[in-house]
């Protein structure tokens, strides 16, 4: 459990991140930053440029929010190769086959972004089967039941098992030994940038006392997700009549889902009242799965990140 404290958060900052393989990326208004703990303890500091920063959709609702979403995962994909690449040592190394061989041969320096692309579309995939395809599979299944039941009883009979699957997904992870550990570095992400937003300095003390709950974690933003498409599936009058068209149709629906999601998450975030408190409280307490407490060496890397990303213009980072 993460114990509260007596610091106030002074502001929100627009500030965010994501906990990688042994490290924290954090994304600024203006710099990006990974710091990733090295085998050897060191910690490797890899620094950009954020471009796109007064791109016209910016102030443009919903569709903010589907760009921002799909730049994000973008991103946040790069820096999760990226940093497990930074783990690997000469002892990790193995004969390459003779497969391996004849794709370096054929393919050189393409090879790898090859990998991660077929890696990113079995991810995606994946996701599709878990989220989409198989709620809405189950409840196909289960017509002799809910053959009474109205549309909309039917999609939150599916929303449900779709929020069934994502904390029974996240919860099974949270036993693997290197994803408990990627759960640390989240519990540390968010504990940092609750310290640059209380206005205390930025050390491994002061981070330490902060709580690791954050309202504008993705955690809650897919939780969102989720949640909005029982009614946008509703409104649109998605047909159960053909299972394949279903999730075709909750495919291509998915832009608006996030849309929505994303405009909420952003109101919560800037907001604090009794409905932003509601909005983020699912989120929040899922949280309390996908964040572990981290140890100092965790909240080191944590704070290397964010330093670099806030920009020397005061207030520049606003929410």
């Amino acid at each position: 459990m993460s114990k509260k404290t007596d610091t106030k958060e002074k502001f929100k900052t627009s500030i965010g991140g994501q906990a990688v393989i042994e490290g924290v990326m954090m994304r600024g208004p203006e710099k990006g930053a990974m710091a990733c703990r090295l085998p050897d303890g060191e910690i490797d500091l890899e620094t950009w440029d954020v471009k796109g920063t007064k791109a016209w959709y910016k102030k443009v609702p919903f569709v903010r929010g589907i760009l921002s979403f799909i730049s994000s995962l973008v991103l946040g994909y790069k820096c999760l190769m990226k940093s497990a690449d930074k783990q690997m040592t000469e002892e990790d190394e193995v004969p390459e086959t003779k497969l391996e061989k004849w794709l370096t041969e054929k393919l050189g320096n393409k090879i790898m972004p090859i990998v991660s692309g077929l890696a990113m579309v079995f991810g995606v995939v994946l996701a599709v089967v878990l989220f989409i395809w198989l709620p809405s599979w189950v409840v196909d299944k289960l017509n002799w039941y809910v053959v009474s039941m109205s549309k909309f009883a039917r999609n939150v009979c599916e929303g449900l098992i779709k929020m069934a699957v994502f904390i029974g997904y996240t919860s099974l992870t949270r036993l693997m030994k290197d994803m408990a550990i990627t759960y640390e570095y989240h519990g540390a992400e968010h504990k940092t940038i609750a310290c640059y937003e209380s206005e205390e300095e930025l050390t491994v003390e002061n981070v330490r006392k902060q709580c690791r709950f954050h309202p504008r974690c993705g955690t809650s933003f897919i939780f969102l997700v989720l949640f909005i498409s029982i009614f946008v599936t509703t409104i649109f009058n998605v047909s159960w009549k053909n299972l394949a068209l279903r999730v075709i149709f909750k495919i291509a629906l998915l832009p608006v889902v996030t849309g929505i999601a994303f405009e909420l998450i952003r109101l919560a975030g800037k907001y604090d009242n009794p409905v932003t408190r509601v909005i983020s409280a699912p989120g929040l307490w899922i949280q309390r799965i996908t964040t572990k407490e981290p140890n100092d060496k965790q909240i080191e890397c944590a704070i290397t990140a964010i330093k670099e990303c806030i920009p020397e213009e005061k207030g520049a980072d606003m929410w």
